[in-house]
């Protein structure tokens, strides 16, 4: 039978990331390539205890439908966890939980976004919102990233440029791929240049409570008085990202068109799960869960960096400093071809994603690759530190 497929996926392409997953399954190769949090910080016994009990004390509660808004305890407990440590939430918005922050990036483009509109993105982005938006057939508009954030006059310059700009995508706090942070000065800008143009940000921020050196930088939703941003956060990196837990904080319109788009979607989010993380925040310590994430990440970003001073700095590949999250993005020297390194490296048995994967066009040419310093050991992140210094003597 011939398929015909829809104009949406027609020209979607399988992730750059997951393709090279195949290869990181293979246990000779060290997988620097992965976006995993490190397992070895799940709390594990303590979601065995609140999953005994939930089953025991409240079997059906567990089991049954739910509302598609979630699980009304965990959305009072994030609406008040927010305001106190991110001053995020007024009485104009609400919270959606929802299965994961991707299907975040699905919703709102479903209700915001028509076919042809412009999504405007970090250059490079995360690949998984950007094939969200390549979904909807949004023309992806990209924003090169410098030290501090998105070129501000780029990004000024793209939205001039495209009148049905609908959504400026960005993840301001450690941002994957690059690990880069966006500075508050740029931050309250592309607030300003939003509202001056119109259209709504989507604030991604998944790696926020994973800061391990310099000051925390207010979310760009905090200061959002005229309700264009929404707000996403989520689970993930800091309990499981297997139980698919995250959270919209939205503008009241905008929180409602995202229930009618989710009903559609999945009916609602898992219960289990929306209640495990509940009682975790609320029962558990959960400040110092965090602590403890932050001082093993630590720990490992501090090897990390080591490691690239020692074996690549010297050979002319650079990287941007570790100050949080998983990701570090590396710059190959100039006349070094980015693919054919990437692919050499997993000859070498050591993954990395060429970056790309990341970009709005990914046919521009590119010197980036990403690598991911949380999963591995101190083993293997040494081995694999080594590996891509020999592939890299074999190309400078």
């Amino acid at each position: 039978m011939e398929y015909y497929f829809s104009n949406r996926v027609q020209t979607l392409k399988p992730s750059a990331i997951r393709e090279i997953f195949k290869y990181a399954a293979d246990p000779s190769v060290v997988s620097l390539s992965a976006g995993n949090p490190s397992p070895e910080a799940f709390p594990v016994e303590a979601i065995r205890e609140i999953s005994q009990r939930l089953l025991a004390e409240n079997p059906i509660g567990v089991l049954q439908y739910s509302v598609t808004e979630g699980y009304p305890a965990l959305r009072e407990t994030l609406k008040k966890y927010m305001k106190a440590h991110h001053d995020i939430g007024t009485d104009d918005d609400d919270i959606l939980i929802t299965t994961g922050a991707q299907q975040i990036m699905d919703l709102a483009s479903k209700a915001l976004v028509n076919e042809g509109d412009a999504v405007i993105t970090e250059a490079p982005s995360f690949i998984g919102s950007l094939n969200t938006f390549r979904s909807y057939n949004a023309k992806l508009v990209g924003v090169p990233m410098q030290s501090d954030g998105m070129d501000m006059d780029a990004l000024e310059n793209a939205l001039k440029e495209n009148k049905n700009a609908k959504l400026i995508y960005t993840i301001p706090n450690f941002q994957n791929p690059t690990g880069l942070t966006t500075s508050l000065e740029k931050r309250k800008r592309i607030y300003e240049l939003a509202k001056e143009y119109g259209v709504m940000i989507i604030e991604d921020n998944p790696y926020g409570d994973l800061r391990y050196s310099g000051e925390y930088i207010p979310c760009i939703k905090s200061f959002d008085t005229e309700g264009i941003v929404i707000y996403a956060g989520s689970m993930s990196k800091v309990i499981s990202p297997g139980m698919r837990v995250a959270y919209a904080i939205a503008p009241k319109p905008v929180f409602q068109k995202m229930v009618v788009c989710k009903q559609g979607n999945d009916v609602h989010t898992n219960v289990w799960s929306q209640m495990v993380c509940n009682e975790f925040i609320t029962k558990y310590d959960f400040d110092a869960h965090l602590d403890m994430l932050r001082n093993k990440k630590r720990k490992k970003a501090e090897f990390m960096m080591k490691l690239m001073d020692e074996y690549l700095v010297p050979l002319g590949i650079t990287y941007a400093p570790i100050t949080g999250g998983l990701f570090t993005m590396c710059t190959l020297p100039e006349g070094v071809d980015m693919p054919s390194f990437c692919k050499s490296a997993v000859l070498n048995k050591v993954c990395v994603v060429p970056g790309n994967a990341f970009l709005t066009d990914e046919s521009e040419s590119c010197q980036l690759f990403r690598v991911n310093f949380s999963t591995p050991t101190d083993e293997q992140l040494e081995r694999g530190i080594k590996l891509l210094a020999k592939t890299a003597k074999e190309y400078i």
